[in-house]
């Protein structure tokens, strides 16, 4: 079993789903829910977490719910809500009751992380018992720990580690003080960062001592592999092949970290209906 956590979606009516002002858009035929079924069956995958694009929907998840609701068999949703907005944890609640969302992206607002609109759609989430995604720099980090300490019963995902350098080995502020937090047992890292941290070509060794040390703070069992799809547009110098094989291959991860790692962590969280 195979999960990639972490996939952003792109249509290609933008009538249908219009973009946001200066869209960050992929080119023609990338990124649609056929590229990514497509990239899923050539790779073994046999489920996928849907992110909302922020960089090019923004707040309007229409497309990603509608997706989401209409591929229930094998995709679930994580949308991204305003956290200032008035009326996000009730869009939240109408988006997992009724659209296959699992989970909520929650951002850094002008405000800070820790504030109350932040705290009103973790109230939410632990009110309709969807994950909360956290998306966040090395800066956050400890306004992040102060929202686990109020709410120790919501599961939430550490996006991208909170973007580690590679350059920085283990003395990275965000390796550093992501793996801190571990300590919160609800806590999970996406250890996204194989690729977009490194400056290296594949196998992107530079970022493999930071990997190995977040899944040893983790353990296995609390880290979830993901894709960055659609790869040609995220990654440019990674494949969706490749940046699997990091982990299926080139870290030298035992069967059962493997296991844990590239699916059966993902599905407790996401598809355990």
């Amino acid at each position: 079993m195979i999960v990639d956590s972490h996939a952003h979606i792109y249509h290609q009516d933008e009538a249908l789903y219009p973009m946001k002002t200066e869209p960050f858009r992929p080119e023609p035929g990338v990124g649609t829910i056929e590229h990514l079924r497509c990239e899923a069956a050539a790779n073994g995958v046999d489920r996928v977490v849907l992110i909302q694009t922020g960089s090019a929907y923004r707040w309007d998840n229409r497309l990603l719910a509608d997706t989401a609701k209409a591929n229930a068999d094998w995709t679930v949703g994580v949308c991204t809500l305003n956290p200032q907005g008035e009326d996000s944890p009730d869009e939240l609640e109408r988006l997992v009751t009724g659209y296959n969302v699992k989970g909520v992206r929650v951002e850094v607002s002008p405000a800070g992380y820790d504030h109350p609109g932040t705290e009103a759609l973790w109230r939410r989430a632990r009110e309709v018992g969807a994950v909360i995604c956290a998306h966040l720099q090395a800066d956050y980090l400890q306004e992040l720990a102060t929202l686990l300490e109020r709410f120790p019963e919501v599961p939430v995902v550490l996006d991208h580690c909170a973007y580690p350098v590679a350059a920085d080995g283990l003395e990275d502020r965000a390796i550093r003080e992501a793996s801190a937090l571990a300590r919160y047992t609800q806590l999970y890292a996406k250890v996204t960062f194989a690729v977009t941290s490194s400056q290296r070509q594949y196998p992107f060794s530079d970022t493999h001592e930071q990997l190995r040390f977040m899944l040893a703070a983790f353990g296995a069992d609390r880290c979830i592999w993901g894709s960055d799809f659609p790869c040609e547009h995220w990654l440019k110098k990674s494949t969706y092949a490749q940046h699997l094989a990091v982990f299926a291959e080139e870290l030298g991860l035992r069967a059962e970290e493997r296991d844990e790692v590239l699916g059966q962590a993902a599905m407790r969280l996401f598809f355990a209906d």
